[in-house]
């Protein structure tokens, strides 16, 4: 094994293999071709079968493997070309592969996608890739951006009466062609650019303001300014199911949309529980006598819908005042929740709190701190789940001390780890990885470590987990089927992933 040296020969004997959950240790040793204790490597040959579990070993295999010339371990490239893949649930198009693909030789059929599969059609120097509940889009170097999936409310900014069996086929989005895209972000009716010069273009379907382009705006079929930003340099935005954010570069947190529970702080004047929130205005009688809790549901949902008539609406950008003065870092929408990192590790969340998603024992509304021990450098929303990468508090704490934690809805095991759901607290499968990003779907989260491994958790139901099956996972699994791909980004719409990979 080797670049023709001799000294180098082929393993020729594993020792030893155990996995001890407990303490998460791995008892294993290959021994190399020769005698010297510096032929003790952890090296395997091609084919070799290395437990899943066994994470330490299969980084050791990838460090020494790329050094001396084994597996495709190839370390970060220098070349431009890329490629996307996708797996999961793609009855929306969201996958952007033809039936022929989702179909066959990568899960059980239909119209999803068991195992991470390349999406045809896309130029080979996509940048970042982006995906909203069951639509995708993909950025280029040449500042052009590309979208694929559902199109009911316009959000592909592609004739709205194109035909439905094309929505899978990845095309360049009209009214953009001025516009040097450099990111991309996307909700479940609506989808948004950033151009070079700072400038935010959004288009879509969206009843609760969540276009921000003024007073009773609901639809635009293509992508148009957001002008109350004009002169603000945007650099990040994020969508939930009727609100949004966006980061300026100098650190200025605006939102708009649906502002229920306090989601958007205070914009807006008074406060006001959606009427959507389970125990909203219950009496004590409905809330105590679970015999009668599907009546007291559909009640609930019904008045509900009565009320959000009258829904608060924000229908412009403002400054979230809470936070005026204070630097922002990084936001994260949930479907009704926020997320909003700030200098210093501060973390502050509002909006619903029905999952625990706050991560906070305050119930008041608003946007108010985390609970959260640690020191978050990013984070992440699913539907109901929240996520943040940490390092210890420590100010000289190295790369190795950064960890995943979760909190809020687990329905399907999506927090990763057992344990209270309303507390931010470590997911301890992740021990030993050095993660660089997450991600949070519906039911689902995945993770991209420093090694360019993915790592992927919760529920699998039509292939969301890329494992090959519909099994849900409990905690963090690694996507092995990648292994040897040099993966530069992973991102989790509803019910779907993207990954983008070097060539």
């Amino acid at each position: 094994m080797g670049r023709g040296n001799s000294k180098w020969a082929e393993p020729t004997k594993l020792e030893t293999c155990k996995w001890a959950r407990a303490d998460r240790t791995h008892g294993i040793t290959l021994r190399c071709g020769g005698n010297s204790d510096k032929n003790r490597l952890f090296l395997a040959r091609e084919g070799d079968e290395i437990p899943r579990k066994c994470k330490m070993l299969r980084r050791k295999i990838c460090l020494l493997s790329s050094f001396y010339g084994g597996r495709a371990w190839r370390g970060v490239s220098t070349g431009t070309s890329t490629a996307v893949m996708s797996f999961g649930d793609g009855t929306q198009g969201a996958l952007g592969l033809p039936s022929s693909l989702a179909g066959a030789g990568v899960g059980i059929g239909g119209d999803d996608a068991y195992e991470p599969t390349k999406v045809p059609s896309l130029p080979s120097d996509v940048i970042s890739v982006s995906a909203g509940h069951y639509h995708s889009l993909a950025v280029t170097s040449q500042g052009h951006l590309w979208a694929w999936g559902r199109n009911h409310e316009f959000q592909l900014g592609r004739d709205p009466l194109s035909l439905r069996k094309l929505w899978n086929e990845p095309k360049r989005v009209h009214g953009l062609q001025k516009v040097m895209v450099k990111a991309s972000f996307a909700s479940g009716v609506v989808s948004a650019a950033i151009g070079d010069d700072g400038s935010l273009w959004v288009w879509g379907k969206s009843k609760r303001g969540q276009l921000g382009l003024g007073k009773d705006v609901t639809e635009a079929i293509t992508p148009s300014r957001v002008d109350a930003l004009t002169g603000e340099k945007i650099v990040q935005v994020s969508f939930g199911w009727g609100h949004a954010l966006a980061r300026t570069e100098d650190g200025k947190l605006f939102g708009w949309g649906y502002s229920a529970d306090g989601r958007l702080g205070k914009i807006g004047g008074m406060m006001e529980t959606s009427p959507f929130e389970s125990t909203a205005s219950m009496s004590t009688d409905e809330i105590q006598v679970p015999s009668s809790a599907k009546e007291v549901a559909e009640k609930r949902v019904l008045e509900g819908m009565e009320k959000e008539k009258d829904m608060p609406i924000i229908w412009e950008p403002c400054l979230v005042e809470e936070l005026s003065g204070v630097e922002v870092l990084d936001i994260a929408c949930g479907l009704d929740h926020s997320l909003v990192l700030c200098s210093k590790g501060a973390l502050f969340s509002g909006g619903s709190n029905i999952y625990g998603q706050l991560g906070r024992a305050s119930q008041d509304l608003g946007i108010l701190p985390v609970d959260i021990p640690s020191r978050p450098i990013s984070i992440a929303s699913g539907l109901g789940h929240s996520l943040a990468i940490c390092k210890d508090a420590s100010l000289d704490a190295s790369e190795s001390s950064k960890k995943v934690v979760s909190w809020g809805w687990n329905q399907s095991s999506q927090l990763g780890r057992p344990g209270p759901e309303n507390l931010p607290l470590l997911v301890d499968g992740l021990a030993g990885e050095c993660p660089v990003s997450v991600s949070g779907g519906r039911v689902h989260s995945i993770a991209l470590t420093s090694m360019r491994e993915v790592w992927v958790w919760g529920c699998g139901r039509n292939g969301r987990l890329g494992l090959g099956s519909s099994n849900d996972e409990s905690e963090p699994t690694l996507l092995d089927s990648l292994e040897g791909l040099e993966v530069l980004q992973v991102v989790s719409g509803f019910d779907h992933s993207l990954v983008l990979v070097a060539e």
